[in-house]
């Protein structure tokens, strides 16, 4: 989260003295540069191997960027996941992704991975009915970057649970 933090000021700090927004590209350079500024700290055990996503609005696209440990950059071209329980969560994604879903399919998709990969990944927290904890979920469009309120994520995770409840396949 500091790292998050740091890099949303550090692109702000960017803007004032440059009187203009930073490209999608200088910005995932830049990311990448703050991983391996992070390199000593994650061979502690530290690491932070983050997603970055956006909208290059030169392009008139979706972007997408993963990272190693060192900051080397790699960009994806439909989707991708990190974390202990990654694995299993692109596998999730692998079945269910599709290009130009509407919002509402591509969160499902995107709370089933992770739902997936909780079953799965004892690191990898899921949703918890019982405690009301759920996924943060934000969405990048070519209107801008939107945040999910949490009761539209309980009733999506509410659906799938109760889904696989009844057909007998978790929950």
């Amino acid at each position: 989260m500091e790292m998050a933090k740091l890099f949303q000021t550090e692109l702000e700090h960017y803007e004032k003295v440059e009187g203009d927004n930073l490209s999608l590209d200088g910005k995932a350079n830049k990311l990448g540069q703050m991983i391996r500024m992070n390199l000593q700290a994650a061979m502690m055990g530290l690491a932070v191997v983050p997603i970055f996503a956006g909208f290059d609005e030169k392009a008139s696209t979706g972007r997408l960027f993963k990272y190693d440990i060192t900051g080397g950059r790699y960009e994806e071209r439909d989707y991708d996941a990190q974390g202990s329980g990654s694995k299993d969560a692109r596998d999730s994604l692998k079945k269910l992704w599709k290009r130009d879903m509407p919002r509402d399919e591509a969160m499902r998709t995107a709370l089933e991975a992770l739902i997936d990969a909780a079953d799965e990944d004892v690191g990898t927290g899921g949703p918890d009915l019982v405690r009301g904890i759920f996924p943060t979920v934000k969405t990048i469009t070519r209107s801008g970057y939107g945040e999910v309120a949490d009761d539209e994520i309980r009733r999506v995770c509410e659906t799938i649970l109760a889904a696989r409840t009844t057909a007998g396949d978790g929950g």
